[in-house]
């Protein structure tokens, strides 16, 4: 993380509000926030991002609905695990449904729509899921812990071991590019973790001595095999298997769960995961779940720290404020803000109050750029603009808006 003098100006909570991005409502519900429209582009550009490089990566994009029969939850074992943190059922045609609090039942639920070869397989079912679990209200935390939010899920059906081996590791590439992409660093920013059963502890992992023995080393194995340095937890796997963790820690020190790996024996048995195999014979399938980069709420709230708000060109809400110094330069700046809005460029245009305070505010708010129109600009056909680091610029607007496209395309730092 970068450096600063008071981790406090960091928090998520304190910088969410300052900058609009997101709020909380007392009548709506504790743990539910509410994105504002300037909150609401950074997860649109997060969605946006990783649906589109899931699915250059051979993933298939699916849509199931926000609620399900309880019986579902029942079958995969979820609600007996789970049942604390879930939301009360709702009794509907005297059926119960409840909110889903996870997406594999209705993504195994999916593939069992029909018959799959073996040819098929990996299938990498994906989706921006939204999820509902009932937090504890001491628990909850701005961003990082709510009660409802959007996990980037996947669960990919595999035919083999070795197959689902190579696809834990193709899962570990997406999550390391990911956190590039975000200027993260491994072994900085972020480690991994391998979580372990407890064989003892049959209330909360289901029981197979063999098939958890079998799994922790295949993941162990693939860790070893990339040269990842790791930790190992025991009581700390999903109950239904071992899992790969990414941990981050917040501007206060707490280590979270970001993104995660998992290696699932039992959901496959549960729901008689089969695929035709090469010789016609039915055969089970393994399943490994993962989350490129996890909840969407729990990553804005880990970059608005990382950045302390300064959010890179590509993730900014507004990417550009256009300032006319006086009435009489309106015209031309209103010019300049529409070809950057037509350019793509998420841009702003301030006239009201003094230049200086337009100035400090659009540096209050951390735009990345702004900028300024006065007589000489007006007479050029030129713009003013300076930066973050306060280094400034007279251009046309036609090279700047160039050099802003590609620095977004490529999601320069």
């Amino acid at each position: 993380m970068a450096e600063s003098d008071d981790l406090k100006d960091r928090d998520h909570k304190k910088l969410g509000k300052e900058l609009d991005l997101f709020t909380f409502s007392n009548e709506v519900g504790k743990g539910l926030p509410l994105w504002t429209p300037k909150g609401s582009v950074i997860r649109r550009e997060l969605e946006r991002f990783i649906v589109d490089e899931e699915i250059k990566r051979g993933y298939l994009h699916v849509y199931t609905p926000d609620i399900a029969k309880l019986d579902l939850y029942k079958k995969s074992g979820h609600y007996p695990h789970y049942k604390d943190s879930m939301y009360a059922p709702i009794t509907i045609d005297d059926e119960e449904f409840m909110l889903r609090p996870m997406t594999c039942p209705h993504h195994f639920e999916l593939y069992l729509s029909r018959p799959h070869s073996y040819r098929e397989l990996p299938i990498r079912y994906a989706e921006l899921a939204k999820l509902y679990r009932y937090e504890q209200s001491g628990e909850l935390m701005g961003l990082q812990r709510v009660r409802t939010f959007e996990l980037s899920d996947a669960h990919i059906i595999c035919a083999t071991e070795e197959q689902a081996a190579e696809e834990v590791s193709k899962a570990l590439d997406l999550i390391e590019y990911a956190a590039g992409v975000f200027g993260l660093k491994l072994g900085k920013d972020f480690h991994f973790r391998l979580s372990l059963g407890d064989r003892n502890n049959t209330e909360k992992y289901y029981k197979n001595d063999a098939a958890w023995e079998k799994g922790e080393m295949l993941l162990r194995e693939v860790l070893k095999k990339r040269g990842e340095k790791f930790v190992e937890a025991k009581d700390e796997a999903a109950f239904y298997g071992p899992k790969i963790d990414v941990q981050m820690k917040n501007v206060n020190g707490k280590e979270d769960t970001a993104f995660t790996v998992q290696y699932d024996f039992c959901m496959p048995d549960r729901f008689d995961l089969t695929y035709v195999a090469e010789d016609g014979s039915k055969k089970r399938a393994f399943v490994i779940h993962r989350s490129s980069i996890g909840a969407i709420e729990r990553l804005v709230a880990f970059l608005i720290e990382f950045y302390a708000g300064a959010f890179p060109l590509w993730l900014s809400p507004v990417q550009v404020a256009v300032l006319p110094v006086s009435e009489k330069h309106a015209t031309y700046a209103q010019s300049v803000f529409e070809e950057l809005r037509a350019a793509g460029i998420r841009a702003e245009l301030s006239a009201d109050d003094s230049l200086g305070k337009r100035i400090r505010n659009t540096k209050l708010e951390k735009i990345p750029y702004f900028i300024v129109v006065g007589d000489q600009e007006v007479s050029d056909s030129t713009v003013t603009v300076e930066n973050r680091a306060g280094q400034k610029k007279t251009e046309g607007i036609a090279p700047l808006i160039e050099k802003l496209k590609r620095d977004i395309a490529s999601r320069a730092m």
